[in-house]
């Protein structure tokens, strides 16, 4: 008989592509993780993982234990999610991917409230680049994704995945003190030419819109410095090194030396929750949902701006 928990394990390597990647979002350590996997391989007698360089390679038979186990985990899904109807209060464990700024800005207060109000509700925050985890819980990896896109980079959603509207987060460019555009009341995008800039790295959604929208405007950015945090971002800023764009959520009061222009028009980036097709069934997405929806008005509201 096949463990479920040890091929809940296998199927976390096969999504998050490393074993430290799937402790982490299965709330596991590394070790506990390969225990599984190793008992598993006792129990298949069967090599499930093999050594490639720093990280690990699933053999032939560990995709196809995979493919069953994701068979087997939508199954368990399925049953869980007609317990939880039937009792119709929201209840059991929630796993939920944000992005950096949204799981600093928003999901605090979020979960606060869903603890305070549903404490037969386990809900997990793991924080998750957009852009792989739309397809963690395409694949069934997370329950409910809390991503963005922006104007000119829509957010791809699979056809099994269903997505709401949380709200609009408006972006702000911040130069240091001294610069030519602080203390404008506006600038346009045209006049962009020829600054140092500094930004997240390529791969990511801020980096792309940037560099899309500064070409759309007739001139090729001229990236300086990259990094992965905002608070990074701000401090560059803060010591004179370049020009930054940045979003609102979770971007915290401004330093010395740091000062906000609006551009013109205002870009903005739109927040979503997506979970797989049919989970809304389930009282415990659609509470989370309902919670994300509700509390955006006030946290918006508060964000620096």
């Amino acid at each position: 008989m096949l463990d479920l928990q040890r091929l809940r394990a296998l199927h976390a390597v096969s999504v998050h592509g490393t074993v430290g990647a799937a402790a982490s979002a299965l709330g596991y350590t590394s070790s506990a993780v390969s225990q599984q996997i190793a008992k598993l391989e006792r129990e298949t007698r069967t090599v499930l993982l093999e050594r490639e360089g720093r990280g690990v390679r699933l053999t032939d038979e560990a995709h196809q234990l995979v493919r069953a186990a994701r068979e087997l985990i939508t199954i368990v899904e399925r049953a869980e999610t007609e317990l939880e109807e039937r009792r119709g209060v929201p209840s059991g464990r929630l796993t939920v991917a944000a992005f950096a700024s949204a799981a600093r800005g928003l999901m605090p207060p979020v979960l606060a409230d869903l603890a305070r109000r549903h404490p037969a509700l386990d809900t997990r925050l793991t924080e998750v680049d957009p852009h792989l985890s739309v397809d963690l819980v395409a694949k069934g990896a997370v329950d409910l994704v809390v991503a963005h896109d922006w104007d000119i980079a829509p957010l791809p959603a699979p056809a099994n995945v269903e997505q709401t509207v949380i709200g609009d987060d408006l972006c702000d460019l911040l130069v240091p003190q001294g610069h030519r555009f602080a203390g404008r009341t506006g600038v346009r995008r045209e006049e962009l030419a020829g600054e140092r800039w500094i930004c997240q790295p390529p791969g990511r959604v801020c980096h792309e819109w940037l560099v899309r929208t500064l070409r759309a405007a007739g001139h090729e950015p001229a990236i300086v410095h990259m990094a992965d945090e905002n608070p990074t971002l701000v401090a560059l800023v803060a010591a004179g090194l370049g020009i930054a764009l940045i979003p609102r959520l979770g971007r915290g009061p401004l330093p010395d030396g740091v000062v906000e222009v609006p551009l013109d028009p205002v870009p903005v980036r739109r927040l979503y929750a997506l979970w797989r097709t049919g989970a809304a069934r389930r009282p415990a997405i659609a509470e989370t949902v309902r919670t994300l929806v509700a509390h955006w008005p006030a946290v918006s509201a508060h964000t620096p701006g």
